[in-house]
């Protein structure tokens, strides 16, 4: 299973809103303004998502030999390998096995986690 997330631009945090108290009565201004207020919020929760690219399809499981390259795919980015041999955190993955495992790119190689 592979899950590659990158973006070319910064992601934005989003802070949840802080929601008005309801009124004990119904008053049509509040649910304007709670409406108004829940929009804006999922409209920036919309834009970070929209900034999102995936690199490759979801849920592909390479095996270590069809790995694209670390150094192109750049530090920090994450795959999955399902013939790791023997893995240990941190260590760099090899084929060989049937050990189905994450890893990530250092920048020049592959390595379990």
């Amino acid at each position: 299973m592979t899950y590659m997330i990158t973006s070319e631009n910064p992601l934005n945090r989003v802070v949840a809103p802080r929601l008005p108290n309801a009124p004990i009565q119904y008053e049509q201004k509040y649910i304007d303004t709670l409406t108004n207020i829940l929009r804006l919020y999922f409209n920036q929760v919309d834009g970070i998502l929209g900034q999102l690219q995936s690199d490759s399809e979801f849920f592909t499981v390479y095996t270590v030999a069809t790995l694209p390259s670390a150094s192109t795919s750049g530090a920090g980015t994450r795959a999955f390998v399902s013939d790791a041999l023997l893995p240990v955190f941190g260590s760099i993955v090899v084929a060989g096995g049937a050990v189905k495992v994450p890893v990530y790119s250092d920048g020049t190689n592959w390595r379990v986690g």
